[in-house]
């Protein structure tokens, strides 16, 4: 095995058994233009991520999170995970289920009340102008929210708790640091024995990947990716899987579970936070203008059609 490096902008080449292998991309190692600057009010002109500040969309979002924390179960998202790994409800190409998301607004968000095909092209957008090198991060921050489509008819129309909002372990205890933790305690799982201990049924680094997540948009997108045969590095995998995991990436909660793999992918992951939160704008971007370079990214990292 062979293995030239030419410099840290550019590919590992890995000659093993006659075939070229791309390693994972390196956080430690990223440069950024830094273009992006982090506003100080979302599009409502309250602080970002604010679930006490008055206004149109505190009642929505606060509903919201109390349904999604008395229903999700261990049990529920067991068959959720159950019914949607049959991958079985349509078969098209990514751009056309971005398209479909011009019919969602995300109920849970307090920052953004625009389609949701605009808060894609806005983060990816964003991060393409930091990052103009890293073309699989561009790809992950449109495709990150796509499994929003459970909201359709076509889907399944899933309630929004079911489908959108921060994500938390499930089969151990809630953590404090989850937003509207106080609903927690309508949740079956709450007095269980066997799920409210800080570990649950989960042992310390046990890894991410053995973990159930509250089902939702996040793990229904990356089983569709993963199944579908994504060239997507590891790291832009976990950015879709986790990317709603705010009591983890910004809290620190649930850390013990984590094996090795998961804390390296996690620095991209707060790497794409930033544009993920702050990019969200009432600026729309021009669809068609930017439409060509996402179909070529598409095309280099998934197949023509996948299976939803």
């Amino acid at each position: 095995m062979t293995i030239s490096i030419e410099n840290p902008d550019q590919l590992f080449v890995i000659q093993a058994k006659g075939k070229n292998v791309k390693p994972e991309p390196d956080a430690d190692q990223l440069v950024s233009n830094e273009e992006f600057a982090v506003p100080e009010n979302n599009a409502f002109g309250n602080s970002f991520r604010d679930y006490e500040a008055d206004g149109v969309r505190k009642d929505i979002v606060e509903q919201h999170y109390r349904l999604s924390h008395i229903n999700q179960t261990y049990d529920f998202v067991k068959r959720m995970r159950e019914e949607y790994k049959k991958l079985d409800k349509a078969e098209m190409g990514i751009w056309e289920c971005c398209e479909l998301l011009n019919e969602v607004v995300d109920d849970s968000d307090p920052d953004l009340d625009e389609p949701q095909i605009q808060h894609l092209l806005q983060s990816a957008e964003a991060i393409r102008k930091d990052y103009p090198n890293e073309d699989w991060l561009h790809l992950t921050a449109l495709i990150h929210d796509l499994g929003k489509i459970l909201v359709l008819p076509k889907f399944g129309e899933l309630p929004q708790w079911a489908v959108v909002g921060d994500t938390f372990p499930v089969g151990c205890a809630f953590d404090e640091s989850n937003v509207h933790h106080k609903y927690f305690k309508e949740n079956p799982d709450f007095n269980n024995p066997k799920y409210n201990t800080k570990n649950g049924v989960y042992s310390e680094g046990c890894g991410l990947d053995n973990v159930f997540m509250s089902w939702g948009h996040d793990d229904y997108m990356y089983m569709v990716a993963k199944e579908n045969g994504t060239t997507l590095p590891s790291a832009g995998l976990f950015i879709v899987r986790y990317h709603s995991f705010y009591p983890l990436h910004k809290h620190g909660a649930y850390a013990q579970l984590m094996n090795e793999e998961d804390k390296e992918n996690l620095k991209w992951l707060k790497v794409f936070n930033k544009y993920d939160l702050y990019s969200k704008s009432k600026v729309l971007v021009d669809v068609e203008e930017v439409k060509p370079y996402y179909e070529s990214l598409i095309a280099k990292y998934f197949p023509a059609k996948l299976k939803w």
